[in-house]
């Protein structure tokens, strides 16, 4: 039981680490503010990354990813992979050259977020984006999971990729990555830590093993999982070769309000909302395979049914039909005094949902359920 230090109110659904509860997070942010910014701070302190999304007025402008860092002298970006030396831009990581990531086969059908309605999973598309009618037993999904990010989630589910960060390890060309693609990968799903910051490697991974694939017949998927916070000219890049390979591109859409985000995330959605409009426009043009799918993990206290039901009223208003995970929660990262997401709360979200007009809406993480 915490208390919020705020409004004075108790709740079990307080995080002590936070330390504020979600209504004063969206009805006094002023006073919240300086609060979950210290946390923010002392979270990435022991890092060594930027303690805030850098905007020093005569720093030099990074357009790698959606928060537009101005970069002061000698000092790194948010994500920790962009430096300014002597006026200019040196990318650490996330070049064509250089990626700072890790690699591994997984065998379908894999947990994928979107595993239920793409062609690994399913067989939609077969024959000309799926090998089976059904799913895809036998083949596999190159996961490629990269060490940096351009958000901090205080319950982040795969935070350990700052170890890869702080070490600068493991780094590998887009050229060697391509070459993991072997005849029983049918797709490549770029995830982490986040990709955004490092897009442009995942682009030039994603330009080699799909032009081989197609030379040789076969079946290559480009998929990508993301925050959404990227630059729209190379998500637009990334984009269209997921397109044309029938592979699905799938935003976290974490909170609906922009101050719950920066509570929790420490960075603003304004960009992941755009960009997600726009790669809605792309969705009801290909009817074989989803493109674009949305998910939310229900974190207790702070994604509500009300914070579902206006996601859920953004993605209906763009295209009913986006598939849409609602993803059960398990303490982590910082929030380790949060409880499980409730069984009440995930069947309370997904008829919420449904009557937002969604098609396409599933319960994911079941197994955690309380």
């Amino acid at each position: 039981m915490e208390t919020c230090k705020v409004c004075g109110r108790s709740s079990p659904e307080i995080s002590s680490v936070i330390g504020v509860c979600r209504e004063c997070i969206l009805e006094r942010w002023e006073d919240v503010k300086p609060i979950v910014e210290r946390v923010h701070e002392e979270s990435r302190k022991r890092f060594g990354l930027p303690q805030r999304v850098p905007r020093d007025e005569k720093g030099v402008q990074c357009k790698g990813c959606g928060n537009e860092c101005k970069i002061p002298e000698g000092k790194l970006g948010f994500c920790g992979l962009v430096k300014n030396e002597n006026g200019k831009l040196v990318r650490i990581a996330g070049t064509p050259e250089k990626g700072l990531c890790e690699y591994y086969y997984d065998p379908h059908v894999t947990n994928c977020v979107a595993s239920w309605i793409c062609p690994a999973g399913t067989g939609k598309g077969y024959p000309k984006f799926s090998y089976t009618r059904g799913p895809e037993y036998g083949y596999y999904n190159l996961a490629v999971f990269y060490g940096a990010c351009n958000f901090n989630c205080l319950f982040c589910q795969n935070w350990h990729f700052r170890e890869n960060l702080s070490a600068f390890h493991p780094i590998i060309s887009a050229e060697e990555l391509a070459e993991k693609v072997h005849e029983r990968v049918s797709c490549i799903c770029f995830f982490g830590g986040d990709p955004g910051p490092q897009l442009a490697h995942a682009i030039e991974v994603s330009k080699l093993a799909y032009e081989r694939a197609k030379e040789e017949g076969r079946i290559l998927r480009v998929c990508l999982e993301t925050n959404g916070n990227l630059a729209w000219p190379l998500l637009k890049r990334f984009a269209k070769i997921s397109f044309e390979s029938g592979g699905c591109i799938k935003f976290d859409l974490k909170f609906f309000h922009e101050e719950l985000n920066m509570a929790l995330t420490g960075v603003s959605n304004k960009v992941t909302y755009k960009n997600f409009e726009k790669l809605a426009r792309l969705h009801s043009q290909r009817e074989e395979v989803p493109f674009l799918h949305a998910s939310t993990l229900l974190i207790p206290g702070y994604v509500t049914v009300e914070e579902v039901r206006k996601i859920s009223k953004f993605i209906s208003s763009l295209d009913a039909r986006i598939p849409y995970s609602l993803l059960g929660f398990h303490p982590d990262f910082l929030l380790t005094d949060l409880p499980f997401t409730s069984k009440k709360l995930a069947r309370e979200c997904y008829e919420a949902a449904k009557r937002c007009g969604l098609e396409n809406v599933r319960i994911g993480n079941v197994h955690i359920l309380v």
